[in-house]
């Protein structure tokens, strides 16, 4: 069923609660409320329909995609090395490599992984201390084509590796 599309600011910024079995009927109403507003957005969450439970939709394109709790721990690691192999793609392609310990990424999810803002906040946490780590020791090791990126006194730290550990 269509729903209205919520405006009331102090509604959207409260805190959503873990969807259940008993809100399949919520996904429906958001993929219909989704359809009647397909020009004038691509994705929504539930609370831009009135309700407060952690079920977005987004289109994919080709079809739209309901997700019941969309980001716990473990998912955020997952799109941590995806963003991490992202980065380590574009430092092959300009002649460097890049390994990234458990560890870092690790580091990484606990500092960006925020439940409320999703993947945002994560792939800021990459680029904070992982990419600036590494620019600044790529800045002072002009040389060095082989890096590696670890935990040391609870921050990212790089340095350089030898190609044979790579």
């Amino acid at each position: 069923m269509v729903k209205p599309i919520m405006r009331d600011v102090l509604f959207l910024g409260q805190k959503s609660i873990p969807a259940t079995e008993e809100d399949l009927q919520v996904g429906r109403d958001l993929q219909d409320t989704l359809a009647a507003n397909r020009e004038a957005c691509v994705g929504m969450a539930a609370n831009m329909i009135g309700v407060k439970k952690r079920i977005i939709i987004v289109n994919a394109g080709f079809r739209d995609i309901i997700m019941f709790n969309p980001l716990n721990k473990e998912s955020a690691l997952q799109i941590a090395e995806l963003e991490i192999g992202n980065l380590t793609e574009r430092m092959q392609a300009n002649g460097y490599s890049l390994l990234i310990s458990d560890r870092a990424k690790e580091f990484v999810v606990e500092k960006g992984f925020n439940a409320q803002y999703g993947a945002r906040s994560l792939k800021r946490a990459i680029q904070q201390h992982i990419e600036d780590a590494l620019c600044d020791y790529m800045m002072e090791h002009t040389d060095a084509k082989h890096f590696k990126a670890d935990i040391k006194d609870n921050k990212v730290f790089v340095s350089e590796v030898a190609t044979n550990e790579l």
